[in-house]
């Protein structure tokens, strides 16, 4: 069964008198546990989608399906709820709380959200932490970190309670070469051990080389293409 899966879904949006499709008729497919890119020029639609997928913007029209469920007609509270159970994100600007630890950012889905116990949290935060190789800052404060030890700690975050689907906005454009590879390499083996689907919108050529599916995005229409 696919993980997500759209058929003639559109985005308009309205600009005064003249109406926008950011999105038109996409039709794709996302099996679980793949690594997947959408991409295109600035405007093409990227983010639109990505955020639809998120639960983040609803369809004008057509039909979306994420983990089994028609996400299209969500109201906020609905869809709030189902993010935060389904669905992680990672940013290229990290989005980390500066006021919270690594580990605290690390928690703040599974206070605000899923509400485990304390006990239980601490656990969960510090396997996830560590599991990207970032156990030893969990004290410490965004600000107190590099490029590439934020987005390990967000990439915790967004596997931190368990989420089937991760979506990814350029996680690699803020970061150096090398440390974008590195992480690279450490979401596909969180792909590996977790059975976790990324879907990436990208313009970075590393990001795309790793990719088992690449879609492209052109004025609002998707295609697969050959990979």
């Amino acid at each position: 069964m696919s993980l997500v899966s759209a058929s003639k879904l559109s985005k308009r949006y309205r600009a005064g008198d003249i109406e926008v499709d950011a999105i038109r008729d996409a039709e794709f497919v996302i099996e679980p546990a793949s690594f997947v890119c959408f991409v295109g020029p600035s405007g093409s639609g990227k983010s639109t989608l990505l955020n639809m997928i998120g639960c983040l913007d609803h369809p004008s029209s057509g039909t979306l399906r994420v983990v089994d469920t028609d996400v299209s007609g969500l109201d906020r509270r609905s869809a709030a709820d189902f993010r935060g159970r389904n669905i992680g994100f990672v940013f290229q600007d990290f989005n980390l709380l500066p006021v919270l630890t690594a580990a605290e950012n690390v928690e703040y889905p599974l206070v605000m959200v899923q509400r485990w116990p304390a006990n239980k949290r601490k656990q969960r935060v510090m396997a996830m932490l560590d599991a990207v190789g970032v156990a030893d800052q969990a004290a410490k404060y965004p600000g107190q970190l590099s490029g590439g030890q934020k987005q390990r700690v967000a990439i915790a975050r967004a596997l931190v309670a368990n989420s089937k689907l991760v979506l990814a906005d350029e996680p690699t454009a803020n970061l150096d070469h090398a440390t974008a590879i590195r992480i690279i390499e450490l979401m596909k083996s969180m792909r590996d051990g977790f059975g976790t689907t990324f879907v990436f919108s990208t313009h970075d050529p590393k990001v795309m080389a790793e990719a088992e599916v690449i879609f492209t995005l052109e004025d609002g229409r998707v295609a697969r293409n050959a990979h």
